[in-house]
Order: structure tokens, then C-alpha cells, then sequence
């Protein structure tokens, strides 16, 4: 009997834990990858880069204009870290605004895992989606037409949104799912895999997300759950794409982006690179970068990123690609 108390003493703080809302604001000094922002471009050329990192196309004439009136330019191109994305446990749970508990007595499921009957361990997950233009408020350059105005914002909660929860009902955004949801479609995402390793992940494969697995269906389910990070790094993709299809998040990249924003409801995946900021910040660099590309493996930037109880939440920067006539 001594055992088991001594016992019990010592796995009901555990779960207390596990049962607890815990978290970090990003630390944009320390947290934060700023060599991300590279490369820098003008037209087709490049002005300045770090480490090598990796770019897409830009438009390959330097003068451009604008307006109705137009308005002579520059062509810039750069990745700005704009959006921020965190995948929880435990619904409501605001890991990047310090662990708050925003429940507002709502029914909904908290994450779970499960086996089913094949013998492959599923998972569940609650997202948040926020707007953080860190270059703007931190007001790091200024008179800089390019930059997303704006203050670290939350925008997007996954559990006030019954098709989070639902493969059917969240048909009603990505009817062409079920043409996917086949052996052939899902091999072809290997390539989608060895792409984004190398670089970045291939824009007609736009239902894969890599190395990750599937983009569709848009919801918290994970069918194959092969770790936290890598799961994670699904979820961050899904609901990226999400807001893509709801016209939420908008492209900004290549020719059509230079004068501002476009609808984008496809996701470009290429326009975006992530980098884990919680639990374990992803500041050391792997071959010169600490970024990745969305759909790259997760095997050598995710090993240690994840450990028990508190370090099972994450969330990533999203650097979003953006091009921008600058004009006199």
C-alpha cells in the first residue's frame, strides 16, 4: 500500500501537468531565424543572401509599375515572417501568447490519439492562426511600403470551426478531396517529398504536403500520427491551406503580387517556409538554414524538438514569400 501511494504521489502532478495550459510569447531576438528574410532580390537578380537559402522565381524584369496613374518601380523580393501558427493539446490553449487558457465553457474535443483497427496510431489536433507582421511592429525598417501593416493578432481558432472536426462536412471546402483519396495519388506524394527536401515542394502536386503526407482533408485528423513535430508541421500546412480556400490568406508572390495582394484559394506551398519557435526554438542552423520549406522532412531539423508534457505543443513563424514594386 506504501508503494502505490508513493506511486500515485508521484504521477498526479504528472497529469496535472499534461492537463495544464503552458507556453512561450516568441522572443523575436532569440526565438526568431532572421537570416530567414534572405534572399533578398531585385528583379531576377539577388542583392543578398545568407547560408545559401533557398528561393522561387521572381519576376525577372527590375522596373515595374503600378496604379491607374502609373507609377515607375523597383521589383524587390524577400520572405517576410508574417504569420504565426501553433498546434495544441488542449483546446483554447494560447501556447504563443504565454500558455493563457482562452475557454470559454464551448464544447469541443481536446487532442487525442488513437489506434484503429489496422494497428496505426491516429492523432488529433486544435490549431491557432495568428498575424504577426514582426518586421512592422518592431518597427525594424522604416518607410518600407512592402511590409504587412499590422500588430501580433490572434485570427484564427480551429475549435469555433465545426469543420476542424469532421473529414465529411469539411468536403464543403475541398470537394476534389475524394479524386485523391486513392493509392496513385498518395504514391505520387513522394515526389512531393524528395522536392521539398531538396528544395521546395512541387505546386502541381497541391494535395500533398511532402514529407508530412496528405494536405486534404482540411481538418485536425491525422490519419498516420509518426511523431509531434512532423504531425505538427502537417496541421501548420492544412491550415494554411485552409485559409487559402476560405480567402483568408491571400498570395503575394511572383508578378501578380507586386502590386499587392491577390486571392490566392489554391496554396502555393512554395511561397512559404516555416521554423519552429515552440517548444524548442529551431534557431541552430541545419546546412546553412533554419527555415524549411513547407512538406521537407523532419528527421534532422525536428530530432529534439519535442519532449513530454509541456514540450508536446508546438508552433512555427511562417515566412510568407512576398515581391514588391517599389515606386518614386
Amino acid at each position: 500500500m506504501l508503494v502505490a501511494a508513493a506511486w500515485l504521489t508521484l504521477l498526479c502532478p504528472a497529469a496535472d501537468a499534461a492537463s495544464t495550459c503552458t507556453g512561450r510569447f516568441p522572443n523575436p531576438v532569440t526565438d526568431i531565424c532572421w537570416s530567414c528574410l534572405m534572399p533578398i532580390t531585385l528583379g531576377g537578380g539577388t542583392l543578398a543572401t545568407i547560408g545559401g537559402q533557398e528561393d522561387i522565381p521572381n519576376p525577372s524584369v527590375p522596373v515595374c509599375s503600378c496604379g491607374v496613374n502609373p507609377t515607375v518601380g523597383i521589383s524587390i523580393g524577400f520572405w517576410e515572417p508574417v504569420r504565426h501558427v501553433e498546434v495544441v493539446r488542449r483546446a483554447f490553449c494560447l501556447v504563443s501568447l504565454g500558455g493563457v487558457d482562452l475557454n470559454p465553457g464551448i464544447a469541443t474535443p481536446d487532442a487525442g490519439r488513437s489506434v484503429d483497427a489496422g494497428g496505426d496510431q491516429n492523432s488529433f489536433y486544435q490549431a491557432h492562426f495568428y498575424a504577426n507582421p514582426v518586421l512592422f511592429w518592431l518597427q525594424v525598417v522604416a518607410d518600407f511600403p512592402c511590409l504587412e501593416q499590422g500588430s501580433f493578432d490572434l485570427a484564427y481558432l480551429t475549435e469555433v470551426d465545426p469543420l476542424w472536426n469532421d473529414d465529411e462536412l469539411t468536403l464543403i471546402l475541398n470537394p476534389e478531396a475524394v479524386l485523391f483519396a486513392n493509392p496513385v495519388a498518395q504514391a505520387a506524394c513522394a515526389a512531393d517529398c524528395v522536392a521539398a527536401t531538396a528544395g521546395f515542394g512541387r505546386p502541381e502536386l497541391f494535395w500533398c504536403a511532402g514529407c508530412q503526407g496528405a494536405i486534404h482533408p482540411l481538418d485536425g485528423h491525422v490519419p498516420y500520427h509518426l511523431g509531434g513535430v512532423r504531425t505538427a508541421e502537417l496541421l501548420a500546412q492544412r491550415l494554411t491551406a485552409k485559409l487559402h480556400r476560405e480567402l483568408l490568406a491571400w498570395g503575394r508572390h511572383g508578378s501578380a503580387g507586386l502590386c499587392g495582394p491577390y486571392f490566392l484559394p489554391v496554396m502555393d506551398k512554395r511561397a512559404y517556409k516555416s521554423q519552429l519557435t515552440y517548444p524548442i526554438p529551431a534557431t541552430v542552423k541545419d546546412a546553412g538554414k533554419c527555415c524549411q520549406p513547407f512538406g521537407r522532412s523532419t528527421v534532422l531539423w525536428g530530432a529534439g524538438k519535442e519532449y513530454p508534457v509541456q514540450g508536446e505543443d508546438f508552433a512555427f513563424m511562417l515566412f510568407r514569400k512576398g515581391n514588391c514594386c517599389v515606386g518614386y
